[in-house]
């Protein structure tokens, strides 16, 4: 089910001078996929909700869901945890876009926690972006969630691609790698104690490629930041880093204006634009041919802090 990776194919399109010519019908098993487990999770669980954050993966998923149930049916809320640092393009068109599907949007601010003190910062300066899970937990405790469904990807990251499609958490939450249960084919195991819940990432099989190749089939429409744009940025250890109030520029470093865009859209503060000039989803396409990165390993400051930060993460609570 993952994307063509053929290196005649690869050269094919990077040599098309416009457009290009790759055969995308593996999109429809992936669609079908996704939507099945959409569905599974509807049937299975008394109060799931989808996370969502106007990033582009939750916005594929959503747009299987609508095939799965609907404009206006779908059967579970959208929830965002925000840290009060999200781009505003993602944040108006996350309102924009929860509105116009008539879906209930939940969210819920990392800012409260601190209010409450359950997040207590280092320093003023200190990334929210890893307290987002505390949050979350709380959002889980307030509704009762038993399934929240992600939006993540095993090739965005090595702690991701150990995660089950359902993914199980215990009563506080955590992840634990080495009592994974088995999952054969379609047969997942669902059952819950009390308190505990899964994570459901019904887009786990896909490649950052195919969203971009069914984000063109589909004509999804994305936060402007995905595509080129002029951004003052610094070159900071192989990262560009956009400069914001947030993320000034250090002592010594020189700011340029770059052509950039989003790979991956998250917090102000760990998230870098790469160079790019396109514009188009088919221009995006191209590019992640060629890409020799991963997506977070090219955007992400927080992954970089060790190898098993994300793991690490993820066994607290995090996405």
């Amino acid at each position: 089910m993952n994307a063509r990776t053929e290196p005649e194919v690869i050269q094919t399109a990077l040599q098309a001078a416009a457009g290009h010519h790759l055969s995308n019908a593996h999109l429809d098993a992936l669609e079908e996929e996704t939507i099945f487990i959409l569905r599974e999770v509807a049937a299975a669980f008394e109060r799931p909700t989808l996370l969502f954050s106007g990033g582009k993966d939750s916005l594929v998923m959503l747009r299987c869901a609508e095939k799965a149930f609907g404009v206006g049916r779908i059967p579970y809320p959208l929830l965002m945890i925000d840290t009060g640092h999200n781009f505003p393009e993602v944040t108006d068109f996350r309102d924009r876009r929860a509105a116009e599907l008539q879906a209930e949007l939940i969210v819920r601010n990392v800012e409260d926690s601190m209010k409450r003190g359950t997040v207590r910062l280092a320093h003023p300066g200190e990334s929210r972006n890893v307290h987002q899970s505390v949050t979350l937990l709380e959002a889980i405790e307030e509704f009762r969630f038993d399934a929240l469904i992600g939006g993540a990807r095993r090739d965005e990251e090595k702690a991701r691609a150990k995660e089950r499609i359902f993914s199980h958490r215990d009563s506080f939450g955590q992840w634990q790698p080495k009592a994974q249960r088995p999952e054969l084919w379609t047969l997942f195991n669902t059952r819950l104690a009390p308190g505990e819940h899964f994570r459901v990432f019904p887009i786990s099989n896909w490649t950052e490629l195919d969203v971009w190749q069914y984000i063109e089939r589909e004509d999804i429409a994305l936060p402007s930041i995905y595509y080129t744009h002029q951004r003052e940025v610094v070159d900071r250890r192989g990262l560009l880093v956009p400069v914001t109030e947030l993320t000034p520029p250090k002592d010594g470093e020189t700011v340029q204006v770059r052509d950039v865009r989003f790979r991956t859209v998250g917090d102000i503060t760990c998230t870098c634009p790469v160079e790019s000039l396109a514009a188009t989803a088919g221009d995006i396409v191209i590019e992640t041919l060629a890409a020799d990165v991963s997506e977070r390993g090219a955007t992400r400051m927080d992954d970089k802090t060790s190898d098993a930060s994300m793991e690490k993460r993820k066994k607290d609570g995090y996405f």
